[in-house]
């Protein structure tokens, strides 16, 4: 039977299931195109959108804030020193000379350096020749074939300005500063394919989000640079996924604005890497200073390895707090950089067998924030512009680093021996709570006396912890002002001023140390001082009274020359505070450690105040002046009561209560005083250095240590190292003026010492014709008239002047306790050893021959109040 086969349905059903799949393809393509439109809409309009933020972002000015930069003073080369061409080479290249810079170009031939300042130089253009045969500086010529004494180098850069209110420091390095080896070991480490990629690693994102998404976490990375630039520069630093998205609009912005080795420059200089005291550290520029003590330029493959490890989690990886930690992120960045090519196998092993190389975390050494922060507050005050750290200027400032190196480490190691002493002072008892513990604040400045230029200043203990600067910090000054009533005496003297007994002034003048109640205010208060236990000792010489620290002695000195002439010379010297009152004799008035600094140079510069300055110039990136500041100076005293005040405190630091700096170590010449009260001071210097100290508690308490035991070894552990430096090294006995001549004196009788009693004496000094006319061997008569002895007319027998101001031969008298602080009981430079004689005019006049009431030698079992 035949079979009918219908084509026609077959041919229907078969157009009808081509036309559905057509409609499908063409509806898929139509909801394609759709999605595409609509995500093209969408990717167009947040692209556009973040564009805006970026425009917004670069149109606010540069892409980083031009922070001004802070330099130090210039190092001095001078013939004689103790330097060699190799360190001179060192100090230009880190200051910046090379052989491209506009700052300077040097070449360095064996032993001799010739040094060509740039346009850019801190110094005029004029270069020099420096031959330094023997490890010794043995001449200097200028270009024009002139011999100098002197060179100054190029100023080293110490820090920039914070660049905001959230304290950040960075110092900015362009594409070609930044070594080879940087940028090695970042791509290794943080993104391989930078140089390749578009901003965007693909595969790494999808497997990351695929990962997040998995452990309910988002932990993993697959950021490229340009992503992490992103992020950084516009971008908050919580983690969401709609973050992700923007991250990427603004990646597609930077990568289609920059090219790869700018995009890595502004990398370079934004990530952060971590604290360095209360500062975040931004850049590689500024971590490579900050950890390493060296400009990035000079980084060598392990150092690069170190900061771009550091990348990863700047605290976690501290290479201060967590040394083994970093190291080894170091050592994966290492062998990273084998797998990339960078470097070979044998280099990477050889890198891993570095040590850290880190330079001091003491930031207080290399950066002196305290410092940097009262050079900012007076350049804001001199320019008047609140906004100074985005200028891009270059201030450069008195700075010595090396003397702040030495200022912050000896704080350092003096600070611990205190907290030590005030541990002790609150040991508890079994079976009671321990009590809490404050540990006192300490400030250290010094000053060069004849310039007053601040060299180094530590303002606190911890400027991470608290940035408060106790450098200047008002503080009763206690009794290193004390000083200043016996050079008024010299002063009235040198004036025709006599004193109460009709005499004139001198370091053997008899002061009453009685118990006195003291009136002034025309009889309307009074004052009743007292001394340590109310132990009081008489007639005592001034030489005496100040080397212990008297306290009646010197408020009785005081009221016979007038309190209000003593407190006009402390307020012509920089004691601003100061009011005619008897406690003015004792420091009752305020002043900070930075104005005592400057108070002291009237005694070490001849009688001239000299304000302490910290700027010396600013000046814009072209090198051109926008202002130089000149120090403020004023003659405030006869430059012979300068000297006999200065002798005197000489006789403080030989056997008096500042002898703990002798104890120390420290035997150059040199002139201080101690100081007492609820603070603990010493204030002293020699021939090159003056330096200030101050130990005391923020809430006023009473630190109950005193200025011997806890300033003046901070004071000699900071001069013991800066003596060891070759441009404080040479320091020479005081010289005195015109006029006035030292003597060796007899301790028994305070005569002249001759050949009989030479093995019992102290030196002090005289304005000539008002030394003692007779030997300690000649106990005749001998006297002059005023006009005599103020002018020098007569002779001295048998002895003759010592040359300079020439510290005793002999050892001050040994302590009969061991365990005595010297505050407690310092030798005397006297010693009772006879009945008491009836006086004769000459001992009337100048004190001596009162044997017995005197000169008594306390001996105290803890520190007296001074």
């Amino acid at each position: 039977m035949p079979v009918k086969v219908k084509y026609g349905n077959t041919a229907r059903t078969a157009n009808s299931q081509q036309g559905m799949r057509t409609r499908l393809i063409r509806a898929l393509l139509i909801a394609a195109l759709a999605i595409l439109l609509v995500g093209a809409a969408v990717f167009g309009y947040f692209y556009f959108k973040y564009q805006r933020v970026v425009d917004d972002r670069l149109a606010s000015g540069p892409i980083f804030a031009s922070v001004s930069q802070i330099y130090a003073a210039p190092r001095e080369v001078r013939t004689g020193q103790k330097l060699t061409a190799a360190f001179i080479a060192r100090d230009l290249r880190q200051a910046g000379y090379n052989a491209n810079s506009e700052l300077g170009t040097f070449q360095l031939s064996g032993d001799t350096i010739v040094i060509k300042p740039g346009p850019q130089s801190y110094h005029a253009t004029d270069g020099a020749t420096i031959n330094t045969t023997g490890g010794e500086v043995q001449s200097i010529t200028a270009e024009n074939g002139a011999a100098l004494r002197g060179y100054s180098l190029e100023p080293q850069l110490i820090t920039s300005l914070s660049e905001d209110k959230n304290r950040t420091k960075r110092r900015l390095v362009t594409y070609s500063e930044i070594p080879p080896r940087m940028v090695q070991a970042l791509t290794a480490i943080e993104d391989r394919n930078f140089f390749e990629h578009g901003g965007i690693n693909y595969l790494r994102i999808v497997k990351c989000a695929v990962q997040d998404i998995l452990s309910h976490r988002l932990n993993c990375g697959g950021s490229t640079l340009t992503q992490q630039l992103a992020r950084g520069f516009f971008l908050s630093p919580e983690k969401k996924f709609t973050r992700k998205f923007i991250e990427i609009m603004i990646t597609f912005q930077l990568e289609a604005r920059f090219n790869k080795q700018q995009i890595f420059e502004m990398y370079a200089n934004q990530i952060n890497l971590g604290q360095r005291g209360s500062y975040a550290i931004n850049g590689f520029g500024e971590a490579a200073q900050a950890f390493f003590g060296k400009p990035l330029s000079q980084l060598d493959t392990a150092e690069c390895a170190l900061l771009a490890g550091t990348v990863q989690s700047p605290n976690r990886l501290n290479p201060y707090r967590h040394p083994e930690r970093a190291m080894e992120r170091r050592n994966l960045v290492l062998s990273s950089m084998v797998e990339t090519g960078a470097i070979t196998a044998a280099e990477a092993s050889r890198s891993k067998a570095e040590p850290l190389h880190l330079t001091t975390p003491n930031v207080e050494a290399s950066e002196a924030p305290y410092f940097v922060d009262l050079v900012h507050d007076q350049i804001v005050q001199r320019i008047g512009d609140s906004d100074t750290s985005h200028q891009s200027l270059r201030i450069y400032t008195s700075l010595d680093p090396e003397l702040q190196r030495a200022a912050s480490e000896a704080v350092e190691v003096g600070m611990r021996e205190v907290d030590e002493l005030v541990r002790k002072q609150h040991r508890t008892p079994k079976g009671q709570a321990p009590t809490p513990i404050t540990y006192p604040q300490v400030t250290l400045v010094a000053l060069n006396p004849h310039t007053g230029q601040v060299l180094a200043l530590v303002g606190g203990r911890n400027y991470g912890i608290s940035q408060y600067d106790h450098a200047v910090a008002k503080r009763p000054t206690g009794s290193i002002f004390k000083p200043f009533v016996y050079a008024a005496a010299y002063n009235s003297s040198l004036n025709g001023t006599t004193l109460g007994d009709g005499g004139v002034f001198t370091a053997l003048t008899q002061l009453n140390d009685e118990a006195t109640t003291f009136t002034f205010d025309n009889g309307r208060q009074t004052y009743s001082p007292r001394n340590y236990h109310d132990e009081f000792h008489g007639n005592v010489t001034s030489i005496y009274a100040l080397a212990h620290s008297l306290n009646n002695a010197t408020i009785s000195l005081g009221q016979q020359i007038g309190f209000e002439n003593v407190a006009a010379l402390a307020r012509s010297s920089g004691i601003t505070a100061a009011r005619g009152t008897p406690s003015v004799s004792l420091g009752a008035y305020d002043a900070t450690p930075l104005d005592m600094a400057g108070a002291y140079t009237v005694f070490a510069n001849n009688g001239v105040h000299i304000n302490p300055w910290l700027l010396a110039s600013v000046r814009n990136t072209h090198g051109d002046i926008v202002s130089d500041f000149t120090p403020d100076a004023k003659q405030v005293m006869d430059p012979r009561a300068a000297f006999l005040t200065q002798s005197l405190m000489e006789g403080v630091m030989n056997f008096g209560y500042g002898y703990a700096v002798r104890q120390r170590g420290f035997t150059a010449p040199a002139a201080g005083k101690t100081g007492t009260s609820h603070d603990a001071w010493f204030a002293a210097y020699t021939s090159n250095l003056i330096c200030i100290v101050w130990v005391g508690n923020d809430d006023y308490t009473d630190v109950k240590l005193s200025g011997a035991i806890a300033a003046a070894p901070i004071w000699a552990e900071f001069m013991n190292r800066a003596v060891k430096l070759p441009q404080y090294s040479d320091v020479k006995p005081f010289s005195a003026p015109e006029g006035v001549s030292t003597y060796r004196i007899d301790k028994a009788t305070n005569l002249l010492a001759d050949s009989s009693c030479a093995t019992s004496t102290f030196s002090a000094a005289f304005l000539d014709g008002t030394a003692p006319q007779n030997t300690c061997s000649q106990m005749t008569e001998s006297p002059q008239n005023f006009v005599q002895k103020l002018f020098g007319i007569g002779g001295h027998p048998e002895a003759t002047p010592l040359p300079g101001n020439t510290p005793p031969p002999t050892a001050p008298i040994q302590r009969q306790n061991p365990n005595t602080p010297p505050d407690g009981n310092a030798p005397s430079p006297a010693t009772p050893a006879e009945p008491q004689k009836k006086k004769n005019i000459f001992q009337k006049i100048f004190g001596g021959g009162d044997k017995n009431k005197q000169q008594p030698e306390p001996q105290p079992t803890q520190p007296p109040p001074q």
